[in-house]
């Protein structure tokens, strides 16, 4: 992800306190939102299988398949923040997306999507019971729209949740392509050798899943290439001042492998919180499915 340098302009609306919202661009063009409603999920779920399955090497199952959608039982736990060019017809809208998953509700229904790769507790046990947590998954962007202002509004929404819920700290996991470890040595020892979190909240690979990030030592760890080869979000969580779990994860579904990412929000360097800011144009209205 190539942070991103501008944003088209939204129109000022009265802040209000909501579940759900959305803002449109000045010209018209561009909506942003938070939504929970089943047509937009369904949206969400047809652009990351375009993203996830057509484009990439994630293997479907036979109902995805028929139904060209990527969905699984936590779509009805998460909000989805989503990006919609209304240029497109009804139904081809949404350019990009995240899911959004609390600890509230992760904890009431099962957990988190990413403790089936990593041992969350200790991330858990440090923010305590009432630690404001967002998982943030599944995101993409549709190929025609990666650009800095896409990628821009769609932070500038999370921006927004992390303001009105109170978070703490925002995980998930990012991925590099394929499920060859060794292909990306020089960039997982790098992240292995500089950036894990403090031990205290260190999130560690599930040990039946754990694939060692300490490839290269330390000193044969080129940082310029290791830097080049790092995929493109992956560098950027490490520019907001994200932190890296202990261990990589093979994910033979979605044909890659797989690294934590923790970013604590008070990490977050102020010329990012700046640029990312709510009150930098994103002032919302409420929406209602």
């Amino acid at each position: 992800m190539q942070l991103p340098l501008s944003v088209p302009s939204v129109i000022p609306q009265p802040r209000v306190t909501r579940r759900g919202w959305q803002c449109t661009s000045a010209d018209g063009r561009f909506e942003v939102r938070l939504t929970r409603s089943p047509d937009d999920i369904a949206a969400a779920q047809r652009l990351r299988y375009k993203v996830f399955y057509e484009e990439m090497a994630a293997e479907p199952s036979p109902e995805m398949a028929r139904l060209g959608r990527d969905f699984d039982q936590f779509d009805r736990l998460c909000d989805h923040l989503m990006v919609f060019d209304r240029r497109h017809p009804d139904g081809e809208q949404a350019v990009g997306t995240y899911r959004l998953l609390r600890r509230e509700f992760a904890e009431t229904h099962g957990g988190f999507y990413s403790a089936s790769e990593y041992d969350l507790k200790p991330m858990l046990d440090y923010a305590g019971a009432g630690g404001g947590l967002l998982e943030l998954g599944r995101s993409c962007v549709h190929r025609d729209y990666r650009t800095n202002a896409t990628i821009q509004l769609l932070w500038r929404g999370i921006s927004t949740y992390i303001t009105d819920h109170d978070i703490g700290f925002m995980f998930g996991c990012a991925s590099f392509p394929g499920t060859d470890p060794e292909r990306h040595a020089m960039a997982l020892s790098y992240l292995h050798h500089n950036h894990l979190p403090p031990p205290q909240w260190r999130v560690r690979a599930l040990p039946e899943r754990f694939v060692s990030m300490n490839l290269m030592p330390a000193d044969q760890v080129n940082m310029r290439t290791a830097l080049h080869a790092l995929p493109p979000l992956i560098k950027g969580y490490l520019r907001l001042g994200a932190y890296i779990g202990d261990g990589a994860v093979i994910d033979q579904q979605f044909g890659t492998t797989d690294v934590f990412i923790l970013l604590p929000v008070d990490r977050i360097a102020p010329k990012y919180q700046n640029r990312f800011s709510p009150d930098e144009g994103l002032v919302v209205t409420e929406y209602h499915a």
